[in-house]
């Protein structure tokens, strides 16, 4: 196999396309008008993640999940070993990756299939849940930020029951978002502004 064949192409949309939708910086709920526009096959499409990871003009669409169980939230630490070598040893909420090319051979909806996807190779999800899609994380004020666009889901488990599948998942439970809001400066940008939802802060 030829090192040109091995390399991961993700999933991204014009920057330009997000502005046009509307930018803002944070969180929003008003998912609809972003995810209606964004996932249109006339837009998107799949570049070199070596490439669009330095590149602000694309952002990569990445699902984003959050696990609760009676109001307490999945969190961990990143280890070394995580995909994201600038995240590294952040505390996080979220379990998710990049829409790679290769999720489009399910025939199915890509989007999704990368989202079960990320979530089957981070953890085991054993228990039964609700899911909902309820916002959009976009930050510019960061590196790793300026080039994703972030679509939040939560999923509201019947037990609380989620565990670290990859070794680079340290240091995990469940707990209190505003417990986990006190060392907030711990969690990697978008995990703050899930909490700041999460606890109301404006």
């Amino acid at each position: 196999m030829t090192a040109q064949s091995t390399v991961e192409h993700v999933l991204v949309v014009p920057t330009l396309l997000f502005h046009e939708v509307g930018h803002f910086q944070g969180f929003t709920d008003n998912t609809a008008p972003y995810l209606d526009t964004l996932f249109d096959p006339n837009y998107v499409s799949y570049r070199p993640r070596n490439e669009v990871e330095e590149d602000p003009s694309f952002k990569q669409l990445i699902p984003y999940c959050i696990f609760r169980h009676d109001g307490r939230i999945f969190y961990y630490t990143r280890g070394k070993g995580a995909g994201e070598s600038r995240l590294h040893s952040k505390k996080s909420i979220g379990i998710g990756g990049h829409i790679s090319s290769e999720d489009q051979a399910s025939g199915t909806s890509v989007y999704r299939e990368a989202m079960w996807r990320e979530i089957g190779e981070e953890v085991f999800l054993e228990t039964e849940f609700k899911e909902s899609c309820v916002g959009l994380i976009n930050d510019d004020l960061t590196d790793v930020g300026r080039v994703h666009l972030g679509v939040v889901h939560i999923f509201d488990l019947d037990q609380p029951k989620v565990r670290p599948r990859e070794e680079s998942i340290i240091e995990s439970g469940f707990a209190e978002p505003l417990q986990l809001a006190q060392s907030r400066d711990q969690f990697e940008t978008w995990s703050q502004i899930c909490l700041d939802y999460l606890t109301g802060q404006p």
